[in-house]
């Protein structure tokens, strides 16, 4: 109920009392009837008067509600107005309200700190007095844009602090103030002091600067995984600009989805860095291999807040170690392999030797024993080539060229390829008869033969076809494009193609490569064609590659021909005798000794034979006047043949020497000491006779 109907129910009430009282008196004269009446009628205006008290009771209640809860808003107002006052006081930044002429009304502790000057000071002064003069300009105009806009962000002004020239760089965003009817009346500015962020912006240009410089990449990995910083390093390493790794996830662009990370990131959030080696993969998909250290980065709560990660390519340096340690492998086998060269040499001279002269001895002999004596001599002078190989592979000595009819030497690896290729690979071989030679050696030859075959058995693994074919080819300027500067001319062309998986471009230009290999560990050194490469150079010669993904690679390779014709066969040649000149042959391996001697007292020699340095010294001064040779090994024990020599030069200093030793590697030193000539052991009987017989002759 409103108070004015209360109002009106009490004036009812009172005008009600009044009637009935002039009816009273009126009742007096006029009888006892209308008494009566009055009476009835005083009762009802009683009985109103006691329900419009009731109604005037809980009309008051509802006001005390009423009025208590106008006292609670106006604390709620209040306290809320005191919070206000509060937080635009003591704010960290800078908030002053304006008339719309830039009139101050309102300053907080935090303007009045940075301008310098007292909070009450500022009242009433125009703002733009505290911008610098340069600056007013832009600064009025924000008035006029206000009009139209709600709010102007981060503007930068110069603002001028104790009214002086002192200045600082100021951030200030303006709001608008307005009426109901939307009419500008007032603006609130918020302005901050950015010259400790400039410079530490400033820092981080130039510190992200020296990081752009550097060749490692570095980069901040959140804790989400995503990176918020890439460097230059880091983009030159991996692919990535910096606006497609910033916001990724690290292990997205790097492909490190491993547990393995998992760990690593755990050990770096609990001892707070970690180092080691990554493998990862570019944008491209190429694996490199990175030293990684990574450090964790703390809030200034002492929070972990990001990992800055510094990684490093050592691809390159990796693959050197490989190599280096591959060669040292290679170094041990030729050192070992030098160790045992001798020994394995001196089982093959006396074979050579005794195979050699048994055929001369016994020229009557049938088919069948001459083919037997042919085999044993082709497969010693064979093994005594394959050592020779093995240390010309590993101390990278050259063989000796002579000329060589290419047809046979395919035909010697397409028997070895038959027998032992799997039987699912078809030989076939296509050599025109005209073949021209060349020069070269033979042994050296056949291992590239052979290297190129198993390459192209490796590449059918399902089987298939290995075709080997020839030609004679003559190159010239016009279709020397092949050959690059290579000399013009005539050539054998050696074609081995095979219908394997062929050669992917992308590693097209590496499989020349020293170590590279596309074979399991352990299946392959990556030696094999950088071997052929090395070889065909010291041959003069050149290859060439034809390869089709899924259909098979064809090797080309150019050796200069030879116009020489090859020489007689041994059988055909006539071996020189000597006059029964005494030789004097010193050798700690008694079955060489006793094979040389007969070789030599065949063609017409005398011998004398010594097993060792002491001996030989012996026989030498008993007979010296009437030896015209002696032939030494340079490798004994007790007393080396460096000893001997320098023994026997005392004892006659025109003494004649020729040094013999399974290793090849021995010529210099015995030709320095005064070693009239060398011979390498295993020799023939023909190289043994023509040597000693240029020498006494």
């Amino acid at each position: 109920m409103q108070i004015k109907s209360l109002d009106t129910l009490i004036e009812n009430a009172q005008q009600r009392i009044k009637f009935l009282e002039d009816q009273s008196r009126k009742e007096g004269k006029s009888g006892i009837d209308r008494r009566e009446k009055i009476k009835t009628l005083l009762k009802e205006a009683l009985i109103e008067l006691s329900i419009s008290l009731e109604e005037l009771q809980v009309c008051a209640e509802e006001l005390n509600q009423q009025n208590a809860e106008l006292l609670s808003t106006q604390q709620i107002l209040d306290s809320e107005r005191h919070r206000y006052q509060d937080l635009f006081n003591f704010a960290p930044d800078g908030y002053i309200v304006t008339t719309v002429t830039g009139i101050i009304r309102e300053a907080n502790i935090a303007a009045a700190q940075f301008l310098h000057v007292r909070q009450s000071y500022l009242i009433g002064k125009p703002l733009s007095v505290f911008i610098h003069p340069e600056d007013r300009k832009e600064f009025r105009q924000i008035s006029h844009q206000l009009l139209h806009k709600d709010q102007i962000r981060d503007k930068i002004f110069r603002m001028i602090y104790n009214l002086r020239n002192s200045e600082f760089p100021a951030e200030l965003t303006a709001a608008a103030i307005r009426d109901l009817t939307g009419n500008l009346v007032k603006i609130r500015w918020l302005f901050r002091n950015i010259r400790d962020r400039q410079q530490f912006e400033k820092k981080i240009r130039e510190q992200a600067a020296l990081l752009d410089i550097t060749s490692d990449a570095i980069f901040v990995r959140r804790l989400d995984r995503t990176i918020s910083f890439w460097n230059r390093g880091a983009v030159n390493l991996y692919g990535w600009t910096v606006a497609e790794a910033l916001g990724k996830k690290a292990n997205e662009l790097l492909g490190d989805n491993s547990s393995e990370m998992e760990k690593i990131i755990n050990i770096t959030l609990i001892e707070g860095k970690w180092h080691g080696e990554l493998h990862q993969r570019t944008k491209i998909g190429k694996e490199v291999i990175v030293e990684a250290k990574w450090t964790l980065v703390r809030s200034q709560t002492g929070l972990p807040q990001a990992i800055l990660i510094v990684h490093t390519d050592i691809t390159d340096k990796k693959l050197l170690e490989k190599q280096f340690l591959r060669a040292q492998r290679l170094e041990s086998i030729g050192t070992m392999a030098s160790g045992i060269a001798h020994d394995l040499n001196n089982v093959f001279t006396p074979i050579i030797g005794l195979s050699q002269l048994l055929k001369i001895k016994f020229p009557h002999l049938n088919r069948s024993n001459q083919e037997y004596l042919n085999i044993m001599e082709s497969n010693a002078k064979r093994g005594a080539a394959l050592i020779k190989q093995v240390l010309s592979f590993a101390k990278g000595i050259s063989g000796k060229h002579q000329p060589v009819q290419i047809k046979h030497l395919i035909g010697e690896v397409a028997q070895v390829i038959r027998s032992t290729f799997p039987k699912n690979i078809a030989i076939e071989v296509d050599i025109p008869e005209d073949l021209w030679q060349i020069s070269g050696d033979i042994t050296q030859l056949h291992q590239v033969l052979m290297n190129l075959c198993i390459n192209a058995r490796d590449a059918m693994i399902q089987g298939g076809i290995l075709h080997i074919s020839c030609q004679n080819l003559s190159l010239d300027r016009a279709n020397n494009w092949i050959a690059g500067n290579l000399v013009t001319g005539a050539y054998v062309k050696i074609a081995i193609a095979d219908t394997g998986t062929g050669i992917p471009p992308k590693i097209i230009d590496r499989i020349f490569d020293p170590f590279f290999t596309t074979k399991e560990q352990g299946k392959g050194t990556g030696l094999g064609l950088s071997t052929v490469i090395g070889i065909l150079k010291s041959h003069r010669g050149f290859i060439d590659v034809l390869t089709e993904v899924d259909k098979g690679s064809e090797f080309q390779v150019f050796l200069p021909a030879d116009e020489i014709t090859i020489k007689q066969s041994i059988e055909n040649l006539q071996l020189p005798s000597g006059n029964g000149e005494l030789i004097l042959i010193v050798d700690d391996e008694e079955l060489i000794l006793r094979t040389t001697s007969v070789i030599l007292e065949t063609y017409n020699y005398r011998v004398l034979t010594a097993n060792d340095g002491i001996e030989a010294i012996y026989l030498y001064r008993q007979h010296y006047q009437e030896i015209h040779l002696v032939l030494l090994d340079m490798m004994m024990p007790t007393m080396t043949g460096e000893t001997i020599i320098q023994m026997l030069q005392n004892l006659n200093s025109k003494v004649k020497i020729l040094a013999m030793s399974g290793l090849e590697t021995m010529d210099k030193l015995a030709i320095d000491l005064g070693a009239n000539g060398f011979l390498v052991k295993p020799y023939a009987a023909e190289d043994l006779l023509i040597k000693l017989s240029e020498l006494i002759n």
